[in-house]
């Protein structure tokens, strides 16, 4: 049975960082790209990043570059956001996903497998 949990979201103040973890079992972690979106109240869900299975190959959504880090440990069957320089628009579920074969689509969302139940990320201004 393939999960996913996010934990390491909460309440923080514009500027300040949070790190988000996703562990990852039921499956073999490290053949799978792994994502992390993100949805707003009332809007669809966003890119924020992903990583490929060895790490070798990490892109960004735009509205974050600059201010978050993707990265994954195999040998943990994990993954993290690492956040900095929060900003108010930046208040959201994180999710994170994993897929098999997204190749030059891993931004998009509808080319991953699994999604664990997210994590809400909530910046005051």
């Amino acid at each position: 049975q393939v999960q996913l949990v996010e934990s390491g979201g909460g309440l923080v103040q514009a500027g300040g960082s949070l790190r988000l973890s996703c562990a990852a079992s039921g499956y073999t972690f490290s053949r799978y790209v792994m994502g992390w979106f993100r949805q707003a109240l009332g809007k669809e869900r966003e890119f924020v990043a992903f990583i490929s299975q060895r790490g070798s190959i990490i892109d960004y959504g735009d509205s974050v570059k600059g201010r978050f880090t993707i990265s994954r440990d195999n040998a943990k069957n994990m993954v993290y956001l690492r956040m900095n320089s929060l900003k108010a628009e930046d208040t959201a579920v994180y999710y994170c996903a994993a897929d098999s074969s997204c190749g030059r689509r891993c931004s998009l969302a509808a080319e991953y497998d699994y999604w664990g139940q997210g994590s809400q990320v909530t910046v005051s201004s």
